[in-house]
């Protein structure tokens, strides 16, 4: 079976980006001969994809309709059996690209957009939500089937896009967890001694860009909560720089009494991190890792914390109470509460036996339904099926 996948680009700050670097390996292993064209002329994990056996293609045209004809020129090209497209500007030009050259096309719902929290969003414009609804809506009716991350997601874009439900297979992303490790003492105590965290300090994390869907600023809002209870607790945040940066670095100086922030914005307390590639090692030298996103399409990162084995603190929002299962693997809080957020945090902090009761149930939760192995094999299946499809966007 011969696929181009077309992303957006292949740097390693999204979830989609991590998700296809990961499973490219084991897609190749399973007899999928795989082409990733990307649309962002920008470095990231093309090395890794190489080396898997990907060939990559960069398609870097000026403008929409630049791109559009490239993909076009290079399916006429390469002839692949199925196009499958990850991401907005990739969905819309990749269908239109595939079904101008007659080839099969498949989607990836990531997330569930265009509803209300994106239209009143902080820094988005309702009137470019509803254009984007409408072309991302106007392409998928050409498109054979969809993957989505979540029954949460395919739910929620089979109405907004005006897609049939059984035109949607939900898959969730997945993970090696011999690449993620576990949470043992020495990884932990090399880990902190690397940040110059001493051992026993309390350590909570966050993972994520620095955007108004990940809710960091109610994290920032709740530190000042957290730090009474627990006053030597440290914050970290990982992540790329974003819309919300500088908000969230004054938000880090209010939380600290409005001690003067470092240059990169860390105050006493709270120690922006930057963008990392060793996330899985600072999960495990975390006692609490935290997702408050305001909305997921899965919550890689909860996911990956599962699969570590530290404690999780994450918003009660739909994808991620899906993810995560329910109390019995994390503590769940609704969204855009830093009272609660705080006291959630507090408990898993001081709790510990009940925390290390939730990890282990979240780990096996992780093995069952999350392993790289797993959702490879549900992915090819995926493929087979809609290769056998003759429905509204077959060719």
């Amino acid at each position: 079976m011969h696929v181009l996948y077309v992303i957006d680009s292949l740097e390693r700050v999204g979830g989609a980006e991590q998700g296809l670097a990961s499973m490219a390996p084991h897609l190749i292993r399973s007899g999928v001969r795989l082409d990733i064209a990307y649309l962002v002329d920008s470095e990231g994990f093309q090395p890794e994809l190489a080396a898997a056996g990907a060939t990559l293609f960069g398609v870097h045209r000026a403008g929409r309709s630049g791109r559009v004809r490239g993909l076009y020129e290079l399916l006429r090209e390469r002839r692949p059996d199925l196009v499958h497209t990850t991401l907005f500007e990739s969905d819309v030009l990749g269908r239109s690209a595939a079904l101008a050259a007659r080839v099969p096309v498949v989607s990836s719902l990531v997330n569930s957009s265009y509803g209300p929290e994106h239209v009143h969003a902080r820094g988005l414009s309702p009137w470019k939500v509803r254009a984007a609804q409408a072309v991302d809506g106007v392409t998928a009716q050409g498109t054979r089937r969809f993957h989505a991350l979540t029954r949460h997601v395919a739910g929620a874009m089979s109405r907004r896009l005006r897609i049939s439900p059984d035109r949607i297979d939900v898959i969730p992303r997945g993970r090696d967890p011999e690449l993620l490790g576990t949470a043992d003492p020495e990884r932990r105590a090399k880990v902190r001694a690397s940040l110059g965290l001493p051992q026993e300090v309390p350590l909570v994390l966050a993972a994520a860009r620095q955007q108004y869907q990940k809710g960091l600023d109610v994290l920032l809002e709740s530190w000042p909560r957290v730090r009474r209870a627990v006053p030597e607790a440290v914050l970290l945040l990982a992540g790329g720089p974003g819309a919300e940066t500088a908000r969230l670095r004054a938000l880090a100086e209010a939380a600290d009494g409005g001690a003067a922030p470092a240059s990169d914005g860390s105050t006493g307390s709270v120690r922006f991190l930057g963008a990392r590639t060793d996330v899985f090692d600072l999960m495990a030298a975390s006692d609490v890792f935290t997702a408050p996103s305001r909305w997921e399409g899965l919550g890689s990162a909860a996911m990956e914390a599962m699969g570590v084995g530290v404690p999780l603190v994450c918003s009660d929002v739909p994808a991620l109470r899906e993810t995560v299962g329910s109390e019995e693997y994390a503590s769940l809080v609704p969204p855009e509460r830093p009272e609660e957020l705080a006291d959630a945090l507090v408990a898993t902090l001081e709790h510990t036996e009940a925390a290390q009761r939730r990890v282990e149930a979240a780990r096996a939760r992780f093995l069952a339904f999350f392993t790289l192995q797993r959702v490879t094999g549900r992915t090819v299946d995926f493929y087979e099926r809609s290769l056998g499809a003759r429905g509204r966007g077959g060719r």
